[in-house]
């Protein structure tokens, strides 16, 4: 594996600011502030602080993965995707069970918001395969799809590509079976990653982040390992550690 620059390292890594309020994630936010990861946005922060949270966030230097996993009509997502355009994420997902015509309504969202000189970007829109707290019982007896949890992550990757998303979110377990599927330059986004010493929580395929760079990922997200702690900016540090030294 080929050593990152702590640059390299910092700039794959989203934090997953999982907080209640504003107030707590803009606190743990600017702790991190000039380190170069990014900030990931999900439903418990976006639901209680709404697109001022992001505006804070992209004041600050951060890019944003707005993590909302869009799952709905075509017409309904594309409309969605138009607003989260506006609001100048760099990255955000909808689920790829929702089928391509909706994946692809994504896609149209952006474009529209884009040509309209709504946005000041385009963001990356890519698709969710299957969490990462999908155990393989979970997937054959609950959710009802048989097989393995690859094949079904791989399949949904390709629906992902077919549709014009340029990536998906996965388990880094799975990453090197949907770059031989779909191509190098689909863009990997990965949770479960559990820096050494960690507890797994609520993940069921997970790595560490060096195993996940060395896997082939673009993006890792990592919650707990860094939020949870005493001193956020040195567990930062340490993963950086863990990924750029022999």
């Amino acid at each position: 594996m080929a050593i990152l620059s702590r640059e390299e390292a910092a700039s794959k890594i989203m934090v997953a600011l999982d907080k209640p309020d504003a107030a707590a994630a803009l606190t743990l936010a600017d702790q991190l502030q000039g380190s170069g990861c990014w900030m990931k946005v999900g439903m418990e922060l976006f639901y209680s602080a709404g697109p001022s949270v992001v505006r804070e966030l992209k004041s600050r230097g951060f890019k944003i993965f707005l993590d909302l996993k869009m799952h709905d009509i075509p017409n309904t997502v594309r409309g969605g995707a138009r607003s989260i355009t506006r609001l100048g994420v760099d990255l955000f997902n909808v689920h790829g069970a929702g089928g391509i015509a909706m994946m692809n309504a994504a896609a149209e969202g952006v474009r529209e918001a884009v040509k309209a000189g709504d946005a000041p970007q385009a963001p990356i829109v890519i698709a969710v395969t299957q969490l990462t707290s999908t155990s393989q019982t979970v997937l054959n007896d609950e959710i009802g799809i048989a097989g393995q949890v690859e094949d079904a992550v791989v399949r949904y990757a390709k629906l992902a590509r077919e549709a014009g998303l340029q990536g998906v979110v996965a388990s880094p377990l799975e990453v090197a079976a949907i770059k031989a599927a779909c191509g190098t330059g689909f863009i990997t986004v990965t949770p479960g990653i559990r820096p050494i010493g960690s507890e797994a929580g609520d993940q069921s395929r997970i790595t560490t982040p060096r195993e996940a760079v060395a896997g082939g990922t673009d993006y890792m997200v990592i919650g707990r390992p860094i939020t949870a702690d005493i001193s956020p900016a040195e567990a930062l540090n340490n993963i950086l550690k863990e990924m750029t030294e022999q």
